[in-house]
């Protein structure tokens, strides 16, 4: 199997910034696509970021401009630089990963989730 670990979320003001992280680990056959989405309360979730393999990005109109999402392929690990946090970005953050493991057929992974809170 493969597990998806986030770090770096936590309380911040309006207008500063935060870096998540997530690290893929376990049997990885093969890591494809990465990426991030949020879920607010009371609301869906939603795609923030998504990064391939390749280093081709994907935004959420609400994010584009202040949010960079980039990946470590030789260690399985993405990152998302969030600037100009706004009241609005509010949510648990959820790491997402399109890989197989050893023996395994091609899934979606997330990860357990880390609170951004945004408050002044």
């Amino acid at each position: 199997q493969v597990q998806l670990v986030e770090s770096g979320g936590g309380l911040v003001q309006p207008g500063g910034s935060l870096r998540l992280s997530c690290a893929a680990s376990g049997s990885i056959f093969k890591i494809y696509a990465m990426g991030w989405y949020r879920q607010a309360p009371g609301k869906q979730r939603e795609l923030v970021a998504a990064i391939t393999s390749g280093d081709t990005t994907n935004y959420a109109d609400s994010v584009k401009g202040r949010f960079t999402i980039s990946r470590d392929n030789a260690e399985n690990t993405v990152y998302l630089q969030m600037n100009s946090l706004k009241l609005d970005d509010t949510a648990v953050y959820y790491c997402n990963a399109d890989g197989r493991a050893i023996s395994a057929s091609r899934r979606d992974y997330w990860g357990q989730g880390t609170q951004v809170t945004v408050s002044s």
